[in-house]
């Protein structure tokens, strides 16, 4: 304001300063406050490029690979400054019908969910998918080497042939194992059953692991996946029918989490960068 009732000679001599030592003041400031709103621009591109799914951490990472050096802690401000936040997650449902006559494995897994080689160890598990046609059901097989999503489908119906049966079929085809394998699962009827031990069986590879009863922190990782899908994807859309969630399924897990997202187990890598680093190291 004081700018247009008086020069700036004027001002800078009341104030003692020269007109020099001033303009090189505002050339600063204006510098200052662009490199700001560049700053947020990049926090805010890279947000969105995740589908606004990432938190801080995963924006840092993201920039840093990019080449753009920011502290967390600048990041996390700006990413408060602009309202950028990913849906809070939902606190977990139990699932798994664990209430039958089929013969349980032992946990050989025990938690121990670290792995350098590929197709060395995997974890399953079953979850809900709602719609507006009613419950769809959602298969998955993971790679603990990885992270990758190497087998899933999803169905309409909680049978052993559409959930864990063919998850498994998928799997198998897909990595073409040739080498023990250790197969992780809750204890639920679809991994005990006839169906699924007849596929085990026809393989001398694949070597069974069920959690505990009512633990499921003994299959984290599958868990952690469900709950991270929710949280980014599903929890934010409303599918109309099974084929519409069926596309947006496969449109996360083949086209953003398998390919792109950084996962923070594996150093924020994503599961195909992971995949071809394991790959090299094997060959």
């Amino acid at each position: 304001m004081n700018r247009v009732r008086y020069t700036v000679e004027r001002m800078c001599k009341v104030l003692g300063v020269s007109r020099s030592v001033y303009y090189c003041w505002l050339k600063k400031g204006n510098v200052k406050q662009q490199r700001g709103l560049d700053v947020n621009q990049q926090v805010k591109e890279v947000f969105e490029k995740s589908k606004r799914t990432y938190g801080s951490p995963r924006v840092h990472e993201e920039l840093k690979e990019c080449g753009v050096h920011l502290s967390r802690s600048t990041v996390a401000r700006s990413m408060h400054k602009q309202g950028l936040q990913a849906r809070p997650r939902r606190k977990y449902v139990h699932t798994t019908d664990s209430e039958h006559d089929h013969k349980v494995f032992e946990n050989i897994l025990n938690r121990g969910f670290a792995s350098e080689r590929l197709n060395e160890k995997w974890v399953s598990d079953i979850t809900f998918i709602p719609t507006r046609q009613g419950w769809s059901y959602l298969t998955v097989v993971l790679d603990l080497a990885d992270r990758m999503i190497v087998g899933w489908t999803l169905s309409q119906n909680m049978s052993a042939q559409q959930t864990s049966v063919e998850a498994l079929k998928i799997a198998l085809n897909s990595r073409k194992v040739n080498r023990k394998l250790l197969f992780h699962s809750d204890r639920g009827v679809q991994y005990c059953c006839t169906e699924f031990r007849q596929l085990v069986n026809q393989t001398s590879f694949v070597h069974q692991s069920m959690s505990r009863k009512g633990n499921c922190w003994d299959n984290a990782p599958a868990e952690s996946f469900f709950k991270t899908l929710k949280t980014e994807w599903v929890n934010k859309l409303d599918y109309k029918n099974f084929e519409q969630a069926k596309n947006s399924i496969f449109e996360y897990i083949e086209f953003w989490y398998n390919t792109k997202r950084k996962h923070s187990t594996l150093e924020y890598m994503s599961p195909l960068k992971k995949y071809f680093s394991l790959t090299q190291t094997a060959a």
